[in-house]
């Protein structure tokens, strides 16, 4: 009996101490910005940082990734592009209206302010837990 009683209160106590699950009704969404500025040169550390201060973070204060790359693509004339680049991951609940709007109004002031042909989004679902 007594057994059963130890038993049944560390299965109690344990299950206080889980990780909570995942909580699904989130997107992880991947902004591919490039670093090489048609004509010549590459934003410069300072230029990306003043970027993230002035457009990302009032846009998303409640949290961001960024994440040193290297990316190659087929710009509009065919040839293959290789270039230093970061990659902004945000992780937004689905119920976040506005989000869609916030990162193409992103993606629209980084290539009118460097000069860019595209920056890539990629959207997927996510489970979050934090």
């Amino acid at each position: 009996m007594k057994r059963s009683l130890l038993v049944l209160i560390l299965a109690a106590l344990l299950g206080g101490c889980a990780t909570p699950l995942p909580r699904a009704g989130w997107q992880r969404c991947e902004l591919f910005f490039g670093f090489a500025i048609p004509g010549g040169g590459e934003v410069s550390a300072g230029d990306w940082q003043a970027f993230v201060d002035g457009e990302v973070t009032p846009r998303f204060p409640q949290g961001l990734t960024v994440l040193p790359a290297q990316g190659q693509w087929r710009n509009a004339a065919g040839h293959v592009e290789r270039e230093p680049s970061r990659v902004l991951v945000l992780l937004l609940p689905d119920d976040d209206a506005g989000a869609s709007a916030r990162i193409d109004e992103l993606r629209s002031r980084y290539r009118e302010r460097f000069r860019q042909e595209a920056v890539g989004r990629a959207c997927t679902a996510a489970q979050v837990v934090f």
